[in-house]
């Protein structure tokens, strides 16, 4: 025990004369323990399912992997079962050689599970914040530190889930806005962990989630939002009650730490606020921000490695759905460095040439076809379209200015991987962007191009037309027609995977007409 003290206050002195200091928060994805304490998930009930004390071990152990690897000072967790696992969590990590002396936990009883936190330096004090007394709705952790005598504050969040609409995360939201504003005036806090909102939720929120009027608890209560646009970190000084979400700090199409049936989602976070930015006591590290996601997280096919359970068994491998999210802080003043980018206006034609600039600024470009999360845009109606991948928010039938930050080449097709929307002009009439005919298909001008109304026989992923024969791709097999049949594809993308094709996106894309 003696030495176990020593080793702490050395670890203590150590990180206080650094400059910096790494916090960070991982979603562990249902941690329990081989305890029957009567709340637990059907799935992790001792002895069930194949929940055994074996397997037991080896989820603390990959956990206990990940953790280490990230090696923060301080990690918020979500859904860890209770302080029982947290602490044989803590023990684990002990024994791969990683040091986190200090834990806290909330005390949610209408919970199955809890938001915690371990720490490598001590830790003040820590409380719940209550948020409501309804079942299933968690409460938040408030953690404490002293640093030169000052409090610095840590709130480790687990929102309510999408399976619930939004105004369950504006209950929480609403909670924690109302302890931040019993603290004293510039106070230093981060607010970390699972939100279950995206960073752009206030405009991706779907239709079956939204019984607020379009408000949400991340961007409207939270306010990382300001005049209907994102709060960005060089604006933060000498802001009220606001909050800068780091996500920002990556470009978009890196913007995800939970990859759901192949949706990509932002759910895990970490808010700051001005105190911050602002020069004193400890500041943000300028773009220091980052997703953990080494390979052994990935499976071969690109997602995540979660904890796998199939057929109602456990089956000893994997690790967690979610993606640790990381970022520093120093105790150097903050220093908003980032080069500004010199924005060329363009055409989607620039996007084609090998020596385009990036981040050129696209005028008045129409969303012509939009399908799930992409969509085809074109400026004018001779010119030529441009996929993009990732489109959410734009809308089919409404004009933009974007600003094209990365493109990239995929087996042959020209994809935008990374924009941003500069301005929004509302609806446009489209029908006369869509080409109503193929005149020439090996014309690499002619990818990317919506074709509609087009007659032909399907046979053998084949579509024949007016004597000519063309490749065609449905992006879901089970949309796929009968050999032999006559098709009328109202609308079609031209596509190129090593060669051109055509691709049927999706089942009101086409009809079967009589032979």
């Amino acid at each position: 025990m003696k030495l176990f003290f020593i080793f702490s206050l050395f670890l203590f002195t150590h990180i206080l004369n650094a400059t910096q200091l790494k916090i960070a928060s991982y979603n562990v994805e249902n941690l329990f323990d081989m305890q029957n304490n009567g709340t637990e998930y059907d799935a992790y009930i001792p002895q069930k399912h194949n929940w055994t004390r074996g397997n037991f071990k080896k989820k603390l152990l990959n956990i206990s992997e990940v953790i280490c690897d990230v090696n923060a000072d301080i990690i918020g967790l979500q859904e860890i079962e209770n302080k029982n696992v947290l602490k044989k969590l803590q023990k684990s990590l002990r024994s791969i050689g990683c040091f986190y002396p200090y834990l806290a936990i909330s005390n949610s009883k209408k919970s199955a599970i809890q938001v915690a936190l371990l720490s490598k330096l001590p830790i003040q004090n820590s409380q719940d914040i209550v948020v409501s007394r309804a079942w299933g709705q968690r409460n938040i952790l408030e953690v404490k530190y002293l640093f030169d005598n000052k409090a610095f504050y840590i709130y480790v969040n687990h929102w309510k889930s999408k399976h619930s609409p939004e105004s369950h995360r504006m209950i929480s939201a609403r909670g924690l806005k109302k302890r931040l504003e019993t603290l004293p005036k510039k106070s230093e806090y981060i607010l970390l962990g699972d939100f279950n909102s995206d960073y752009l939720e206030y405009k991706k929120m779907e239709k079956q989630h939204d019984d607020t009027q379009g408000k949400t608890g991340i961007n409207d209560v939270l306010k990382t939002v300001c005049n209907d646009k994102l709060i960005e970190e060089k604006n933060m000084r000498g802001k009220g009650f606001y909050h800068y979400n780091l996500w920002l700090e990556l470009v978009s199409f890196q913007r995800w730490s939970h990859n759901f049936f192949g949706k990509k989602q932002a759910l895990d976070a970490i808010l700051l606020p001005p105190t911050l930015f602002d020069g004193e006591g400890i500041d943000y590290l300028n773009d220091s921000f980052f997703v953990f996601k080494p390979s052994y997280l990935f499976h071969k096919k690109g997602y995540i490695q979660r904890w796998e359970y199939k057929n109602n068994r456990h089956l000893g491998k994997g690790y967690s759905d979610h993606l640790p999210v990381v970022a520093i802080f120093s105790t150097k003043p903050y220093i908003f460095d980032k080069k500004s980018k010199t924005l060329s206006m363009g055409k989607v034609s620039d996007l084609y040439q090998d020596d385009w600039s990036p981040s050129i600024y696209l005028k008045n470009v129409k969303v012509i076809f939009k399908r799930g999360h992409h969509a085809i845009v074109k400026q004018s109606k001779k010119g030529r379209a441009i996929f993009i991948y990732g489109a959410d928010g734009l809308v089919e039938g409404k004009a933009y200015d974007i600003v094209v930050h990365k493109v990239k080449i995929y087996k042959g097709l020209h994809e935008v991987i990374d924009f941003s929307v500069e301005y929004t002009y509302g609806e446009v009439e489209i029908d006369a962007f869509y080409q109503k005919k193929i005149d020439d298909f090996k014309n690499k001008k002619f990818i990317n191009e919506v074709c509609v109304n087009l007659r032909g026989v399907y046979r053998k992923d084949k579509f024949y037309m007016d004597g000519k024969i063309y490749p065609i791709f449905f992006k879901n097999r089970k949309i796929k027609p009968k050999n032999g049949s006559l098709l009328k594809l109202y609308r079609v993308q031209v596509g190129y995977y090593n060669s051109p094709q055509l691709v049927v996106w999706d089942k009101k894309d086409f009809t079967l007409l009589e032979n």
